[in-house]
């Protein structure tokens, strides 16, 4: 069963070039509601939910920039518009906490802008994507599945053909 995990940062709540993973919600209240979401990134995600049995939002941040990011979701609707619960959220205060979050929920498709949380998540997540932009990762996350698929369903014809050599023998 296929599980996304999405961060949040530069993933989908559109981030600046500094170093800070969190300096998009430098400011008040309004600024930080103003912050725009990442390019496509709800309508990807929407297209995407679907697909999966299960989505979660996986971060790494504060106790100040959770309830913040939590208000910026909320504020846009981004539960409502993408289809993932609103409880199905996590927070970490180290990036490489993320990989037991997703030992956790099972987390088989990761999206992460952070090079350092890919190679973590490495061990427990077998696809992992390290985020550019939205149209790229979801061809990229489409092309995994269709792949996983077809192997799928080799392996249940493979089922059958071996279920029916059994009848076979069976009725000799």
């Amino acid at each position: 069963m296929n599980r996304l995990g999405i961060d949040i940062g530069r993933v989908i709540i559109n981030g600046t070039s500094g170093p800070g993973d969190t300096s998009f919600f430098a400011g008040d209240t309004a600024a930080m509601l103003r912050t725009p979401a990442v390019p496509g990134a709800f309508d990807a995600i929407a297209r995407l939910v679907p697909r999966f049995a299960d989505t979660w939002l996986v971060s790494k941040c504060g106790p100040r920039v959770q309830q913040r990011s939590l208000e910026w979701l909320h504020h846009h609707d981004f539960f409502h518009h993408t289809g993932i619960p609103a409880d199905h959220i996590r927070f970490c205060l180290r990036r490489p906490q993320k990989a037991d979050h997703c030992a956790e929920l099972s987390i088989t498709h990761f999206v992460d802008d952070k090079p350092d949380v890919i190679a973590a998540i490495t061990p427990v997540v077998p696809n992992r994507y390290l985020f550019k932009t939205w149209p790229t990762t979801e061809a990229a996350i489409l092309e995994s599945l269709v792949a996983t698929s077809d192997l799928d369903d080799l392996t249940a014809l493979a089922g059958d053909e071996k279920r029916i050599a059994v009848v076979r023998a069976d009725q000799l």
